[in-house]
């Protein structure tokens, strides 16, 4: 599942981290001027997809559940809820779907996997990072059924056609106007068509208050100055709109009905293991990178030590990191004929 966000600790995502829109190309200027090369962050961008596989997985079921029949061929997900029926709507076979802003294809390959009928378009402004999503889809058995369009969020996805079930994570969030992107994905949803967007959720939590180290309630500092980062990222967007970020009314304005949202929660307890301390580790060192001049000295010591291989303090060496968050995904449906 897809796409890309900010290297801010408060907002990890399955493909983070983006510090600008997707609408750009794969090496470009960043929010502090320097070139993001997303060949060199690709793998990365895996490693925090793969980190949070479990919590897509429950996201991939419920999807299987809205939009129904049963899928006998689909994978029984072992960390996914039992799901209450889904309301009324469409049954149509998922034939095809876009993945947009879809980074390395992590949950493309999801996707593909709990629709076994349907064929994936991974969606992304980075060449480079759909070079890494066509090679997981050739690793995984499934180059047949995963395919790549390079394209830019909302502007460029007018040769796509029309799709069952299209899934956006933590994309539209980088474009100026979330209203207009979300319209522009409903504009090709077939009759009876789904559209997932996955934006908000909690703020992961990967430490305890007091940490032994600098001054307690580090981790809601950086919360702090990640909300700052993030308001700053977007009044820079080009056509930044103001509008409420109300993901529920932007898929009524744009014409969608039976909306359904639910959140889906990550919990990886202490002692963690070594992708994901390593995944911290480099969301903790780019958001020191992007805004520690925000912080005080001492916490920029503390962030120092924590990222510090070599030091017994730091992530890849402490026994009560953790990892916990939840991501939420708004649904609506497409009118049937």
């Amino acid at each position: 599942m897809s796409s890309h966000d900010h290297p801010v600790p408060g907002h990890l995502s399955p493909n983070p981290p983006r510090p600008s829109s997707p609408g750009h190309h794969a090496s470009h200027a960043g929010q502090d001027g320097t070139t993001i090369d997303w060949g060199v962050l690709g793998p990365h961008l895996e490693r925090g997809a793969e980190v949070q596989t479990p919590l897509y997985e429950q996201a991939a079921a419920w999807l299987r559940e809205l939009l129904g029949p049963d899928f006998p061929d689909a994978p029984d997900f072992p960390d996914a809820p039992d799901i209450p029926g889904a309301p009324d709507g469409g049954s149509a076979p998922v034939r095809r779907i876009l993945d947009v802003g879809s980074g390395p294809g992590v949950v493309s390959c999801l996707l593909a996997l709990a629709f076994p009928d349907a064929e994936v378009c991974a969606v992304d402004a980075s060449e480079a990072l759909l070079d890494r999503a066509r090679a997981r889809a050739e690793r995984l058995g499934l180059a047949d059924r995963i395919h790549t369009h390079c394209a830019e969020v909302p502007h460029g996805l007018d040769p796509l056609g029309g799709a069952d079930l299209i899934w956006s994570s933590k994309a539209l969030h980088h474009v100026g106007d979330q209203r207009g992107a979300v319209a522009a994905l409903a504009g090709h949803l077939r009759p009876g068509g789904l559209l997932a967007v996955c934006e908000g959720g909690l703020a992961p939590r990967f430490l305890p208050r007091d940490i032994g180290i600098g001054r307690p309630g580090l981790q809601a500092r950086l919360d702090a100055a990640a909300e700052d980062w993030f308001a700053d990222m977007r009044a820079a967007l080009p056509d930044a709109t103001d509008a409420l970020e109300d993901w529920p009314a932007f898929l009524a304005n744009a014409g969608l009905r039976t909306p359904c949202t639910r959140s889906f929660l990550l919990d990886l307890p202490a002692p963690l293991g070594e992708d994901a301390r390593h995944y911290i580790q480099a969301n903790l060192s780019r958001a020191t990178e992007e805004y520690g001049d925000q912080l005080d000295p001492e916490d920029v010591t503390t962030l120092t030590r924590l990222t510090d291989p070599h030091d017994p303090a730091g992530i890849t060496r402490r026994p009560d990191v953790f990892l916990l968050s939840a991501q939420t995904v708004h649904t609506a449906r497409a009118l049937e004929p």
